[in-house]
């Protein structure tokens, strides 16, 4: 009779896959810090890009879930959006929940 394996057990193929994630994770990061680190000066071109990240990665993760969402988030992000324009981070996120939950709960739009 085998004994049962173990809930913390795990297999090698699963262990080298995420040690192979891991180095690969570092390599990436720690490669655009040395390629950055290693220039004079940089390029008016490459700051610009460099600028852009920070919008397209907020684009990326916002617009899907409004394009494709019910319109309890469609609401809050609308919220959170209206409330950014005036208010920092905490308070923006505490505007879209409450947004999310008075459309589900309040009004019964949404999930």
């Amino acid at each position: 009779m085998q004994p049962d394996p173990s809930p913390l057990a795990i297999d090698s193929h699963t262990l080298l896959l995420i040690i192979a994630a891991a180095v690969a994770t570092y390599a990436t990061r720690i490669g655009g810090y040395v390629l950055i680190a290693s220039m004079k000066r940089i390029p008016p071109r490459v700051e610009s890009a460099l600028n852009a990240v920070p919008a397209a990665v907020l684009t990326t993760l916002v617009a899907p879930p409004f394009f494709n969402g019910d319109w309890d988030i469609k609401i809050a992000m609308a919220v959170a959006f209206v409330v950014a324009l005036r208010w920092p981070g905490l308070t923006i996120l505490v505007a879209g929940w409450a947004a999310v939950m008075a459309a589900r709960y309040g009004f019964g739009i949404g999930a």
